[in-house]
């Protein structure tokens, strides 16, 4: 198996305007596929747009959505995807066979193939359903790869069901950061003022995507995900305006060690990119942690305490992260 060259993307995304944002991302894979990259990652709900959903009906979240993977967006992907040779990922509002509402993120393949991943933990629009299943696909380069979006990553059994189900790069698009929060030592919201000023002074609006907004907070966890596990992480982010948010960005890469290969904090569209080495995976720390465990010391982890409680409900309990 083949180094494979991965770029995360952060973006402002446009709520509800389709063409819009794909329009920002046809301009990124151009990019992309210029300098050499296999595979894009754009972040979750970047097409149609993300937080406005929540004030949206049922019915105009379903005028909004669209099949998967038959829908006019992701077959742009597919095109561009083939246009470019490369795999090209991001988010909308699916609209299933029955009826259904699901926050999921598409990975187009150049051979016309498509992947995705209906969000497990969704929690934006009473109006749409989690989904159920957890995504492990191979690429065509013999890459192993699997996708949790957002608050997925958030769990730390989603990562490791992930990691056991064969993933060796797991694809995490966000939209997070400048959240609200009740606990003041993670999140909290950025004032609108510093990012509309970001032209005159990035400074001040680049010291909070650094800070426990943003980059501060994603540093005590999400290195875990990659390093416990063994894998690569391609993580990214919306960035900007985000309904009445702003969102963090801080687009990075983590080898399996958990360290970052690539990353920005800057207040703008951006995109970083960095090699995966294939060599990486088959001795690290992770690997080892992963071939010692016992399962039949775990079945408590699949047994309810009773403390359980749906994310919706924990999400909007003070605003959490």
């Amino acid at each position: 198996m083949n180094p494979l060259k991965v770029a995360s993307v952060q973006f402002e995304h446009a709520p509800g305007d389709k063409q819009a944002n794909l329009d920002k991302i046809k301009k990124f894979t151009a990019a992309a596929a210029a300098d050499g990259t296999e595979l894009i990652v754009f972040p979750e709900c970047c097409i149609s747009g993300y937080y406005f959903l929540r004030h949206l009906t049922r019915e105009q979240i379903k005028k909004l959505a669209e099949p998967v993977p038959d829908g006019p967006s992701v077959q742009e992907l597919v095109a561009l995807a083939q246009k470019h040779n490369l795999m090209v990922g991001a988010g909308l509002v699916e609209l299933a066979d029955n009826g259904r509402l699901y926050n999921t993120w598409a990975v187009a393949m150049p051979d016309g193939r498509v992947e995705s991943h209906r969000k497990l933990h969704c929690f934006v629009s009473e109006h749409m359903d989690s989904g159920d299943e957890f995504t492990v696909f191979e690429t065509p380069s013999g890459w192993k790869m699997g996708v949790l979006i957002c608050y997925d990553n958030n769990i730390v059994e989603n990562a490791r069901a992930t990691a056991l189900l064969g993933a060796q790069v797991i694809l995490a698009p966000h939209q997070t950061g400048g959240v609200r929060s009740p606990d003041p030592a993670t999140m909290g919201i950025i004032d609108r003022a510093l990012w509309d000023n970001r032209r005159s002074d990035p400074a001040a609006i680049e010291a909070e995507l650094k800070g426990d907004k943003g980059r501060g907070w994603l540093m005590r966890w999400l290195p875990s995900r990659a390093h416990d596990n063994g894998v690569f992480l391609v993580f990214s982010n919306g960035v900007g305006v985000d309904d009445d948010e702003v969102r963090t960005g801080n687009a990075m890469i983590l080898d399996a060690y958990g360290r970052v290969l690539a990353e920005t904090w800057k207040a703008d569209d951006e995109m970083v990119t960095a090699e995966l080495d294939p060599t990486m995976l088959v001795r690290n720390t992770g690997n080892r942690w992963m071939q010692t465990r016992r399962p039949e010391l775990y079945g408590s982890l699949a047994t309810k305490t009773g403390r359980e409680r749906p994310t919706r409900e924990v999400r909007f309990d003070g605003e959490g992260a």
